[in-house]
């Protein structure tokens, strides 16, 4: 999204990519909320990812489902659409920017001075770029290289999510214990079936296998289904942690780089969508020399905060994912609390990727704050971008995941141009002019 945002504004910009083809396998991350389409649509995107996805009322606290249908926003509902479809789009919308994507390419560190940043490669000669913007998720080489402190909190409990095909009949649903969350799902060809399952005792760092995967089914189901022909295995936990600073002198991080947390509650591809977004305008305007360096800074203390509130909001809800008699009791009194409308309006608000904005003849600024819009999940598995030279920048991937996503325009998440009847702002009506960047 980045590189997209960056395009837009007119700076040359480049991605860097580990994969060495576009696509995704398997479905990852399953859609987002109300506050990432708006930004979409505030691009002229949004059409492209509601053709293909599925209108839903998905925005939920724990177990709990919240219905924002009455929320004041062009959307007033979550996308359901698989990320191997997000990225796809994505790349769509990058590739008509004309933005070149290097594929096939490793990175394993930097070097930064006063006038740029040398991207070291796992082979061949460096890169030389500008800015160097790390997309590259939760293990980020380029967040590590920097020394950036990871902090957070260990991991207290896993599962495994894959598509496989099965031989036995699966039952349809969610399944709660005192272990986690369990789940099967039927997908769209009929064949494969979707499974996640929270493992008896936190997971290895290693990548799973299929007899992981059926002794972890059988444990919950008294059965493995027979599974077989798996498509992908992986694990995922509840660990949680936030980048100290999301900018180092020329490098900065965006998206699971920067914040990692429990998917409850969706949180991840619309948090590193809206980080994206908050920090390609400035970018772009820093390197085209309109606003000076310190216009940077700005992108650490406008989306640090409202990730620290989707780590909490995370935790929160995993609490409730799991099933004994005392967290039965909190639950219920939870979804009591969300019937009634003050609590229902507030969770939604609250979540991270809200936005407050204000607009002036000569350009759009906006600082995260509460907005009546729920807001999702990130691209996971990102990129990395970075300006190659004054007025060039380019993005690099080293997740072997990393999204090919491009990324917003010159405004952003927090500053977006808007037109009559797009983008919200908080309990008003909006802006009846589109603002100038």
């Amino acid at each position: 999204m980045v590189a997209g945002e960056l395009a837009l504004a007119g700076v040359d910009v480049a991605i860097v990519e580990r994969r060495t083809t576009p696509e995704l396998v398997g479905s990852r991350a399953g859609g987002f909320h109300s506050r990432t389409l708006e930004i979409l649509d505030q691009r002229g995107i949004a059409d492209r990812f509601l053709a293909e996805g599925q209108i839903a009322q998905a925005a939920g606290f724990g177990t709990t489902m919240l219905d924002v249908s009455d929320f004041p926003t062009r959307y007033p509902h979550s996308l359901g659409l698989w990320q191997n479809h997000i990225e796809r789009i994505l790349l769509g919308w990058v590739e008509e920017l004309a933005v070149p994507i290097h594929r096939g390419l490793e990175v394993n560190g930097f070097a930064q001075d006063d006038t740029g940043v040398d991207i070291h490669l796992a082979e061949g000669d460096p890169l030389r770029t500008g800015y160097l913007v790390g997309a590259d998720g939760g293990r980020s080489v380029i967040r590590k290289a920097a020394g950036i402190e990871f902090a957070g909190w260990d991991a207290t409990r896993s599962s495994l999510i894959a598509e496989v095909e099965v031989t036995d009949e699966t039952p349809e649903g969610i399944r709660l214990d005192a272990t986690g969350i369990h789940g099967l799902h039927l997908m769209e060809d009929g064949r494969t079936v979707r499974v996640v399952v929270t493992e008896q005792q936190l997971g290895p760092a290693t990548e799973p296998t299929l007899a992981d995967l059926g002794e972890a089914l059988t444990v919950v189901y008294d059965t493995d289904f027979g599974i077989h022909n798996p498509t992908w295995i992986s694990r995922f936990s509840d660990a949680t942690r936030q980048a100290a600073a999301y900018r180092d002198r020329r490098v900065l991080l965006a998206g699971d780089a920067a914040h990692i947390h429990s998917p409850s509650g969706g949180q991840g591809i619309g948090l590193g969508v809206q980080d994206a977004v908050n920090l390609g305008w400035k970018l772009a305007q820093v390197v085209k020399d309109i606003s000076p360096d310190g216009l940077l800074d700005t992108y650490h203390s406008e989306r640090h905060p409202p990730g620290a509130r989707a780590l909490k909001h995370t935790m929160a809800q995993s609490v409730v994912q799991r099933a004994d008699v005392r967290i039965e009791a909190l639950r219920d009194t939870v979804a009591e609390m969300l019937s009634f409308d003050g609590p229902r309006k507030l969770v939604p608000v609250s979540s991270p990727g809200s936005t407050s904005c204000t607009t002036s003849a000569r350009d759009t600024r906006c600082s995260d704050a509460a907005c009546p819009t729920s807001t999702s999940s990130t691209a996971r598995y990102g990129s990395s971008s970075c300006s190659m030279k004054p007025g060039r920048c380019c993005s690099t991937s080293v997740s072997p995941a990393a999204s090919t996503s491009p990324r917003g325009r010159t405004a952003s998440s927090t500053s977006m141009p808007t037109t009559p009847g797009r983008g919200i702002y908080p309990y008003s009506e909006p802006s009846p002019v589109r603002p100038k960047c």
